[in-house]
């Protein structure tokens, strides 16, 4: 449970400050993440939204917050439960370290996330996991070299 802020504290994020709510942030990079893994742009997403892309953009951000019914609407349209889009949410007052950060970051890579789809793309599954064992390999490699 949140605890309540003491009187006269000025608020750490939300309106008026700035700052989006971490939660937006969070939502948002969950949204690009699952529409970069379709190949989706923001244009398509906001036309199925009846939206601008500037919007997806600001709700991708977290400058805008997203409503409950709009967020419905993003998981059906990026097939998924709106579940996904709080899933790896630290709990309130966690931080992650380091190296949760970075892989984090890492993850929401343009370039990773579009490996990942085209990866997928592959339809015969011993090519997938033999590229796969190939990745792995030259990792590896890259490993020994450091």
């Amino acid at each position: 449970m949140k605890t309540p802020k003491p009187p006269g504290e000025a608020p750490r994020y939300g309106r008026g400050t700035g700052i989006p709510n971490p939660i937006d942030v969070h939502v948002g990079k969950r949204v690009r993440m699952r529409r970069l893994f379709l190949g989706m742009n923001q244009e398509t997403l906001a036309n199925a939204l009846g939206l601008t892309f500037q919007q997806v953009q600001k709700y991708e951000g977290g400058a805008n917050r997203v409503s409950a019914s709009r967020l419905s609407a993003m998981a059906d349209i990026l097939g998924v439960p709106i579940s996904f889009f709080f899933s790896d949410l630290q709990a309130d007052g966690a931080t992650q370290t380091p190296q949760e950060q970075e892989s984090r970051e890492r993850m929401e890579r343009p370039e990773t996330i579009e490996l990942i789809r085209l990866y997928y793309t592959i339809p015969d599954v011993n090519v997938r996991q033999q590229f796969l064992e190939m990745v792995k390999a030259v990792a590896a490699a890259a490993k020994r070299k450091d």
